[in-house]
């Protein structure tokens, strides 16, 4: 389905609930898995989410997660130590083209027994299942945090608990730290220091129930509408201001964009307060290493301004969903701007200009759709298959209409 979405001329001041952030969404399912006294409230609708669900609750040997990249990392460790289970995980051809070697060998680090079905080092594997005796493992710091998370989260069930240690610069601090939080939650209380994580063994957790904080990846596309507004306010549920959610740097970075972010009651409000802070973008180079999920969001508000930016620590960008930085050029570049992209940061040129009625195309990735989005306050354009924003976001073009964007399909 292709969406075409009419110039907007403004945004209607409303209030939205967001749905459960599926980062800690498929955290928590792992652990519940695991220690199933746990209960999950204000849990992900995303496609990623129900798939996590749906691969757990499965007792066949082929498991396939599509696009879920989240569900691959987390559910190689979980089954590799399911003691007795025999499982093929598999997913879609993109899903094949992203690497899964280095959690691979830290899993066999651990003494798990992991094959290729077909090319080395990606996906589909086949996992036998055993008790994993070993209790330290090191790997790349400087890889996707998923793969370290996926470790972090079969670790108390360890019979001796897991030292990881992580050689060289570590990528995405705040999903170690979310990680941590969430074991935390359920008095698994782990540490990270000098590149060392540690986190003991724990037979059993007393019952509780968690309540999944709202996406602030999902925030971030209300505040790139109310950074191209005119003046207008939104009020999004259910956040917090102590977020686990590196994401939530959103409330920092914007303010640089001229709005201002409220917190009350579970809720945030965005509203447009000033002009955006050009001389700050022109100057400043943003490094994103801790919330690489924003960066196509930042991008797009930029180029919607007519500004400039400079995004640094990027490189996890090339092996998610798409290669996001070489779709990002493409996209922009239809749109008349000049992108510069390298192994880890995009330099967008300032312009003046904006090609109308361009079709953007999404590459299976939920956040080109997204993140796109907001420029109909700045033009018409096209969402070619619109409905790839169900992995994180279902209600996206549904909320889309409540703030007052014209959509056509």
């Amino acid at each position: 389905m292709n969406l075409e979405l009419q110039h907007s001329r403004a945004v209607q001041n409303t209030s939205l609930q967001i749905t459960g952030s599926k980062s800690e969404a498929n955290r928590l399912l792992i652990l519940q898995a695991l220690y199933p006294q746990i209960r999950i409230k204000n849990i992900s609708n995303s496609d990623d989410s129900e798939l996590m669900q749906k691969a757990l609750a499965s007792n066949e040997e082929l498991v396939d997660i599509h696009h879920a990249g989240t569900a691959m990392r987390f559910l190689t460790a979980y089954f590799a130590a399911k003691e007795g289970r025999e499982t093929v995980l598999t997913g879609s051809k993109r899903m094949k083209e992203r690497p899964i070697k280095i959690l691979v060998d830290a899993l066999r680090q651990l003494g798990a027994q992991i094959s290729y079905e077909e090319n080395e080092g990606y996906p589909p594997i086949r996992i036998s299942g055993k008790k994993l005796e070993k209790n330290t493992v090191a790997l790349q710091a400087n890889i996707s945090s998923q793969y370290i998370s996926a470790l972090m989260l079969i670790a108390p069930t360890l019979p001796n608990g897991l030292e990881i240690i992580l050689e060289g610069k570590v990528t995405s601090v705040p999903y170690i730290k979310m990680t941590l939080s969430l074991l935390k939650d359920i008095q698994v209380v782990g540490s990270y220091a000098d590149n060392v994580i540690r986190i003991p063994s724990k037979k059993e957790v007393t019952p509780t129930t968690i309540t999944v904080e709202s996406d602030w990846s999902s925030a971030s596309y209300f505040y790139s509408l109310v950074a191209l507004s005119e003046n207008s306010k939104v009020t999004l549920g259910s956040y917090k201001e102590d977020s686990y959610q590196g994401d939530a740097a959103l409330a920092k970075i914007y303010h640089n964009f001229g709005v201002q972010t409220t917190y009350k009651n579970d809720t945030i409000t965005l509203e447009k307060t000033g002009a955006a802070n050009e001389e700050w973008f022109a100057n400043e180079e943003l490094d994103l290493s801790n919330s690489p999920d924003i960066a196509q969001t930042i991008a797009v508000s930029c180029f919607g301004l007519g500004m400039g930016c400079h995004l640094t620590g990027l490189h996890t960008l090339k092996i998610k969903e798409t290669d996001r930085l070489e779709a990002l050029k493409t996209e922009i570049e239809k749109l008349g701007g000049m992108v510069t992209i390298t192994d880890d940061t995009l330099i967008l040129a300032p312009s003046n200009s904006m090609t109308s009625g361009v079709t953007i195309a999404t590459y299976n990735d939920h956040r080109m759709a997204m993140a796109f989005a907001p420029l109909a306050l700045r033009t018409n354009l096209c969402i070619a298959d619109a409905e790839v924003v169900s992995k994180s976001y279902p209600d996206f073009w549904e909320d889309m209409k409540k703030i007052g964007i014209q959509l056509e399909k």
